[in-house]
């Protein structure tokens, strides 16, 4: 007889007063940006520094505003431009779920342009710092994920399958830790080894390459054991959206890689 393990029935609300409820949502997006924040000021602060690290204080506010309206801007466009362009008022109500990460990426470079050319500091010097701290982010992120019992995986076997909430009556792999442990917690490790060199830290456009093809690629990989949303399923050949998506990352990020490491963005600001 198939085994699997109990899934941690935990509230989705973390803290609620009277009318007031606080969410493990809410609190992954403040603790990746919080923490993501830190870590950006301590590494802008290493030698060679590309910039005052203060001007992240700032940039914190911005990154916020570009992740949350990218996010969902992405899942509207995405995932269900029929419903919401039927729904339209549907648009604001994210308390109701769907964000997109890579709606939420394309956000975070446009507030990142914006903050570089209002600061008159290098857009590819600042990215490169955000890109290193991106995969906090991503870590909490997927956390919450589990904690709500979304983006489950696929139908499975394996000993630590799971019977999600709201998957159905068989076990199911919990692929929102496996997109924490590649999207976050390693691709966090690898870029941070990098990143310790500061002759790749000064090849502005690097750590941003480095990111995309470490990200795309743990994505495209997650996607192989994840449910892919019910309202679309499998695209043409058996891909998923996210990996439809994640594939003109990896093509980006392969070529900032390549074009960094013979320095055609070192007069780039």
């Amino acid at each position: 007889m198939l085994t699997s393990l109990a899934f941690p029935a935990i509230d989705p609300i973390a803290i609620s007063i009277g009318p007031l409820a606080i969410r493990w949502y809410a609190l992954a997006y403040i603790a990746g940006l919080l923490l993501g924040w830190k870590y950006c000021v301590w590494l802008s602060g290493r030698e060679p520094r590309p910039f005052e690290p203060l001007i992240m204080d700032d940039l914190l506010v911005w990154a916020t505003f570009g992740v949350v309206l990218g996010g969902r801007l992405g899942y509207v466009l995405f995932y269900k431009p029929e419903f919401y362009l039927a729904n339209p008022t549907e648009i604001v109500m994210v308390w109701r779920g769907g964000m997109s990460f890579h709606g939420g990426l394309l956000g975070v470079v446009a507030a990142t342009w914006l903050f570089a050319r209002n600061r008159g500091v290098g857009f590819l010097s600042v990215i490169d710092v955000v890109a290193a701290a991106a995969p906090i982010g991503l870590f909490f992120g997927r956390i919450a994920n589990f904690i709500n019992g979304e983006l489950f995986g696929r139908a499975s076997d394996v000993p630590w399958a799971m019977v999600f909430p709201h998957g159905g009556p068989i076990a199911r792999h919990p692929s929102q830790l496996y997109e924490a442990a590649l999207e976050g917690l390693l691709l966090f490790v690898v870029i941070a080894l990098i990143a310790r060199r500061p002759s790749v830290r000064v090849k502005r456009g690097a750590l941003t390459g480095l990111f995309l093809v470490g990200y795309a690629i743990a994505r495209i990989l997650a996607e192989l054991f994840r449910e892919p949303d019910a309202h679309l399923g499998f695209l043409a050949g058996g891909v998923t959206m996210g990996q439809v998506l994640s594939l003109p990352m990896l093509l980006i990020g392969l070529g900032l890689v390549w074009l960094a490491s013979r320095g055609r963005f070192d007069d780039v600001r």
